[in-house]
């Protein structure tokens, strides 16, 4: 009987064990979950921007069509894998097409910048000054945004493969390793420089 009652306690405990580290999984996979949504809100803002900044400039750069519409291009593509990775930002995938889609993007954004330095005109304009003032605040709130969800992340990953927690996260198989929202390119880690 005693032996019953110590092995009924050990196995309790052990299920108390299990349950607490499946809650804690499920708690850090829902913050950086969270995470994602606070730069889902940004690149919504910065997609937002991006139509009518170039809208703004078509009216000056008439020369530069190419320009416009690899922005444009760029915009629709990271707006597409934005969608998809906010479906599912515990895939990996999703993620790092989001991540290669923001870097075009901003490289496109780049060569629009660099390009508009040749319309005096443009840079006057008081519409684009302001655009551009928000899409400057925009990125910078992107980049605190995206720190925030690599640091839930980077937490969530690291819980999650800690010993006895993989075994718990492999047997319940919806605790799959997360990814980092990287940008692929160095020069792409800056916020465009802008002075309008």
């Amino acid at each position: 009987m005693t032996g019953t009652l110590i092995f009924l306690g050990i196995l309790a405990l052990i299920v108390v064990f299990i349950i607490a580290i499946y809650n804690r999984l499920v708690a850090l996979k829902n913050r950086f979950k969270n995470a994602f949504a606070q730069i889902d809100v940004q690149l919504q803002r910065r997609h937002d921007l991006v139509p009518n900044l170039v809208e703004t400039a078509r009216a000056y750069m008439s020369h530069e069509r190419e320009t416009l519409t690899q922005v444009t291009e760029a915009r629709n593509r990271a707006a597409g894998a934005r969608q998809a990775a906010r479906a599912k930002p515990d895939d990996a995938g999703a993620i790092s097409a989001l991540g290669q889609a923001e870097t075009m993007l901003s490289g496109s954004l780049a060569n629009f910048f660099a390009v508009s330095e040749n319309y005096p005109d443009l840079k006057a304009n008081q519409t684009m000054s302001q655009l551009m003032e928000e899409l400057t605040s925009t990125e910078n709130r992107i980049s605190f945004a995206r720190q925030a969800f690599n640091d839930m992340v980077m937490e969530y990953n690291t819980y999650r493969e800690q010993f006895p927690n993989n075994f718990i996260a492999g047997l319940f198989g919806s605790f799959t390793a997360a990814r980092l929202l990287d940008i692929e390119n160095p020069e792409a880690r800056q916020a465009p420089k802008v002075s309008f």
